[in-house]
């Protein structure tokens, strides 16, 4: 189980070339399952049948779970065992079209305004490296709405000052985003004047470092967003993805066309785009019920 879990990891990651967060997702489904199956059912995950996933998916509903989760898992499950049959570990999937989940109403994720955006960006003081690396970061990742996965996994050759744009993403899905000045700006002093003074191995390669001089972690970034959010004083749930969603409805409302947007971001399916179209038609007829006299 161990070996074909960690070619299913690599099959997601080098030859699907998955997002990290949704390769971390898929596998804790699975392991979850696996174990619930072994402490149920005294079953390999090979071995399970129809009747195990679908008694396993109203379990997650019996706890609680949403339905986008338990939709989740269901897609977590028949990805693992498409890749199973394709591997020659099994014949067929246990997972028919009958099984169906009901993912809910959708969630509409949380978006800044201008105004807090521009006091988010504010918050960091170029006084010291922390401060005007912290700066290039928050400036990066609202100028170019990438994942923070791909934020600090950017290496100092993905960025090119010249041409005032990144590169991101890996290989054959890697994507170029230019910068505006304010964000050029930031990163410009950072990579020139900050960068050596904080790495300590003349070789590292990592774009943003933490104080240790090695490669920013994703823990290291939401924490000092969250101490941003704070210093702002902005009420609402700030995460990095918050930035991301933000850059795709600023973006929409000052006239951008879906399929520029979809490159952008990085989305391989254009329904994920669309999603941002719902956002600004809400957000109209949220201000038409306000607004309208006869509303």
């Amino acid at each position: 189980m161990i070996d074909l879990l960690h070619a299913y990891e690599n099959y997601l990651s080098k030859v699907k070339q998955a997002p990290e967060n949704t390769v971390s997702s898929y596998l804790r489904d699975i392991r979850q399952f696996s174990q619930w199956l072994n402490d149920n059912e005294k079953r390999d995950i090979l071995e399970a049948d129809y009747s195990n996933i679908s008694t396993y998916l109203c379990h997650l509903k019996d706890q609680g779970k949403t339905g986008s989760t338990v939709s989740r898992t269901l897609a977590s499950l028949k990805s693992f065992f498409t890749y199973a049959i394709s591997a020659g570990f099994r014949d067929s999937s246990p997972i028919s079209d009958s099984i169906r989940v009901e993912r809910g109403e959708r969630k509409l994720p949380q978006i800044l305004t201008g105004k807090e955006v521009e006091l988010l960006l504010s918050q960091p003081s170029c006084v010291d490296s922390k401060g005007f690396r912290d700066k290039a970061m928050l400036e990066v990742m609202y100028a170019t709405g990438i994942r923070v996965s791909e934020l600090i996994a950017l290496n100092v050759s993905d960025v090119n000052l010249d041409l005032g744009i990144i590169r991101c993403g890996k290989e054959n899905k890697s994507r170029t985003i230019p910068l505006y000045p304010a964000a050029l700006r930031a990163l410009s002093a950072y990579i020139k004047d900050v960068r050596p003074v904080m790495v300590l191995d003349p070789i590292e390669e990592a774009l943003f470092v933490n104080v240790g001089g090695t490669r920013m972690s994703r823990q290291g970034f939401w924490k000092l967003l969250k101490g941003y959010q704070s210093k702002a004083g902005i009420e609402k749930e700030i995460t990095p993805h918050t930035l991301r969603h933000s850059f795709a409805v600023h973006l929409l409302e000052n006239g951008a066309d879906l399929s520029s947007l979809q490159e952008l971001m990085g989305h391989s399916d254009i329904s994920s785009t669309q999603m941002y179209t719902h956002m600004i038609n809400q957000k109209i007829k949220t201000v038409y019920n306000k607004c309208h006299p006869k509303a």
